[in-house]
């Protein structure tokens, strides 16, 4: 049993298995929940080479429930995400999770962004999202303290511990036979015509089909498996917050975010009051050097070297090397990102900010430097490897382990 009171697994009852899921976050947890609903649910394992689940992107996130007005039509992202909001509202008023559907507020800062607003207006009604068009006094109606020549409310969003669901959604699944070994790293993979050996830092294992949610290290998963690289590589990428000092958190009610750029949607400072009562400001997204360097001080040159010699990578840093600096500063300079944030709220000050752990966003990115859009499964004989999961994946998190359990079931029969 683990810290978090979950019955875990130090050694296989059986070394063999009909589906093993590498990585414990929250879509592998949601992958093993969705195979375990049938009347005939297959023996599963998770392994995680953390001692407990959730330790990284699933645990370190601004905690947003998405509604998935930013996504394009009839994408992944954009259905995923808004079946995964409603399926997660259900799982959570059942299992006693807290979540608040508070909803969001994107905030055009000038007459520029203004069309970019219009274009998020029109797209709402076709994920099927309300919205609401608002002008500046409708703005201060919702918050007081943000300023903006237009906005755009989205009521259905909300915030949640995306670790408390995560280890939520293990208890259900140990519940139901699943085996959860934690502190279990892949050493090594073999992929047989009827199933794929896997060596691990417990012993051996054997499974019929194997899941692969390693989130950043999914490509070298896959590559194990392949024998060669896939046709992306996961770029790890650093996201710092901020938290506003208590006594100044009366500046945010719920959710502000700015109008997002199409090409970097994941990019924009933005300040959410999270379910811990919280509110944090932020993210920047700089380039780690390496998949778990949660700080400027930690480094793996081997990883990194993994990054550089990737072209992809090259390709990526001319095209927006001029965002990557920006971004940069805004890390080494808390002034520059209280600056980026004062568009949106004016009365923040520099030293209203308080430094917050950092997360790591997995990030595929293909050999001519692209940004993947879109969630990406890749299968083989198998295995199904799910290589790009960024966010809204926690928020679609359900709707994708389910899609992944529907993909698992053919190579089962």
């Amino acid at each position: 049993m683990d810290s978090n009171g979950l019955e875990t697994s130090s050694a296989p009852t059986a070394t063999t298995f009909d589906v093993v899921i590498v990585g414990a976050g929250i879509v592998g947890l949601a992958t093993a929940y969705a195979l375990l609903q049938g009347p005939h649910p297959p023996r599963v394992a998770i392994m995680e080479k953390e001692q407990q689940v959730a330790t990284h992107q699933s645990g370190r996130n601004s905690g947003v429930v998405h509604s998935g007005i930013y996504y394009r039509p009839g994408s992944l992202k954009a259905t995923m995400a808004v079946e995964g909001a409603a399926a997660l509202v259900q799982f959570c008023r059942q299992h006693g999770i807290e979540l608040d559907v508070c909803g969001k507020l994107i905030v055009a800062h000038d007459e520029r962004e203004v069309a970019r607003l219009d274009a998020l207006a029109e797209r709402g009604p076709q994920n099927q999202i309300r919205v609401e068009r608002l002008g500046p006094q409708g703005i201060r109606d919702l918050e007081p303290h943000a300023v903006g020549v237009a906005g755009l409310h989205v009521p259905s969003t909300g915030i949640v511990d995306f670790a408390a669901v995560s280890r939520a959604l293990a208890q259900r699944c140990t519940d139901k036979g699943a085996q959860l070994f934690l502190g279990c790293r892949v050493i090594t993979l073999d992929e047989r015509p009827d199933s794929v050996d896997i060596e691990t830092v417990n012993g051996h294992f054997r499974a019929r089909c194997l899941v692969n949610c390693a989130g950043l290290y999914a490509d070298l998963l896959a590559r194990a498996l392949l024998g060669r690289h896939p046709a992306v590589r996961i770029l790890p990428f650093r996201g710092e917050f901020h938290a506003l000092r208590p006594e100044r958190a009366f500046l945010v009610r719920h959710l502000i975010y700015p109008v997002p750029d199409p090409d970097l949607p994941f990019l924009g400072v933005h300040a959410s009051r999270g379910i811990d009562g919280r509110v944090r400001v932020g993210p920047n997204a700089v380039l780690a050097f390496g998949r778990e360097s949660y700080s400027w001080s930690k480094w793996n040159l081997r990883e990194s070297l993994h990054t550089v010699e990737f072209p992809g990578s090259w390709r990526l840093a001319r095209k927006y090397w001029r965002t990557g600096v920006t971004e940069i500063n805004g890390s080494l300079r808390r002034s520059a990102l209280a600056h980026a944030v004062q568009h949106l709220l004016p009365e923040v000050r520099t030293e209203d900010l308080v430094p917050e752990r950092a997360g790591v966003r997995a990030q595929a990115v293909d050999r001519n430097g692209r940004l993947l859009d879109d969630f990406l499964l890749h299968e083989t004989p198998r295995a199904v490897h799910v290589l790009n999961a960024p966010s809204p994946a926690a928020t679609a998190s359900l709707p994708i382990g389910a899609e992944i359990a529907r993909r698992v079931a053919t190579h089962l029969d």
